[in-house]
């Protein structure tokens, strides 16, 4: 069994706002090991990437933070700016969706790629250019040299990203945090950067939480998935027993809204109808019943918990009761 690098127990994020106090993040809790992959999944307002910005320690300044943030027995909630900045792109990193905004468009790559490994690992100018090459070269960037005197403007959108990860990992982190890094990019682009991130994580053994909604991202990259919405986890498992088992109903609805290439050309999508609450009109109860087909009064006015079904299996759900995955008869009554 790995061991154990990272312990979200609790996790809760408020926002302090003219409209008041917004929960974006309540009760989320999971575990991420050495070398393993784990995806945050979910529809965009569900708090996947005010979590990973959390652990980054790169929330505005009206936020608040409630919870433990356990990383190699490290508190991240409870150190100053001063610590958790060396922490930051030395031991967590984090590609972030858009390289173009993540880059600075003054600056050239060299300079960009060598600031990190200048400030944490104490390299001089000489030192840190030839591991910028190496970086570069390593997430397979043609002319690697020329590269680093160029701009980002200079650089297609697939080998911006690639020198988002050569910057992420050019300290050779123990986390790395992927934010949608292949939303921008085409097909094709995507399959090689879903294959570098899987290559480089296996080289160096760091662990990575990957932020996306695409299922098909999912059951390539992920061991385990944590499935949330409106803010809260609602069903999290290994990827195999989730695609074998989904049982929350908007893990089922999502699930049903993947094309197949075996049904037949006429077949209608499913949907998920309606969409996912605001912030500041939450609605009572289970979070999700505005759009759940097997929703009943309970679910209207009672908040279900989070309750492992089966060993590694949990899910938030008044349908189902721990120990078992079949739903509970007299929830469906």
């Amino acid at each position: 069994m790995a061991e154990k690098l990272l312990e979200v127990k609790d996790l809760n994020v408020e926002f302090r706002t003219d409209r008041g106090v917004l929960a974006a993040v309540e009760d989320v809790s999971f575990v991420v090991e050495q070398g393993q992959t784990l995806c945050l999944v979910g529809e965009s307002g569900c708090g996947k990437s005010v979590t990973s910005l959390t652990l980054m320690g790169l929330l505005a300044s009206n936020a608040r933070v409630k919870g433990t943030l356990d990383f190699g027995g490290t508190d991240l909630a409870t150190l100053s700016e001063d610590k958790r900045r060396a922490v930051r792109g030395n031991d967590i990193a984090m590609v972030f969706q858009e390289p173009m905004t993540s880059l600075n468009p003054v600056l050239k790559i060299g300079d960009q790629l060598m600031e990190g490994p200048r400030l944490h690992l104490g390299l001089d100018k000489q030192a840190a250019r030839e591991l910028a090459v190496e970086m570069l070269t390593k997430v397979g960037i043609p002319r690697p040299e020329a590269v680093l005197g160029e701009y980002p403007h200079q650089l297609s959108g697939g080998m911006r990203q690639r020198v988002m990860i050569a910057i992420a990992l050019s300290c050779v982190p123990k986390l790395l945090i992927a934010d949608e890094p292949t939303t921008a990019l085409d097909v094709t682009i995507q399959a090689q950067i879903l294959e570098l991130m899987r290559e480089l994580s296996r080289d160096s053994n760091t662990a990575v939480i990957l932020i996306t909604h695409d299922l098909g991202v999912v059951a390539e990259m992920a061991d385990h998935v944590v499935m949330m919405y409106a803010g809260q986890v609602v069903e999290q498992t290994d990827v195999m027993t989730l695609f074998a088992t989904p049982l929350h109903p908007y893990t089922v609805g999502l699930m049903a809204s993947i094309p197949r290439v075996e049904a037949p050309a006429d077949t209608r999508l499913e949907s998920i109808p309606g969409v996912v609450p605001s912030l500041a009109d939450m609605p009572a109860g289970c979070r999700f019943h505005t759009r759940c087909a097997f929703a009943t009064a309970k679910c209207v006015a009672e908040q279900p918990a989070l309750v492992e079904v089966v060993p590694g299996h949990s899910v938030r759900c008044h349908l189902f009761e721990p120990g078992s995955t079949t739903p509970n008869p007299e929830a469906l009554a």
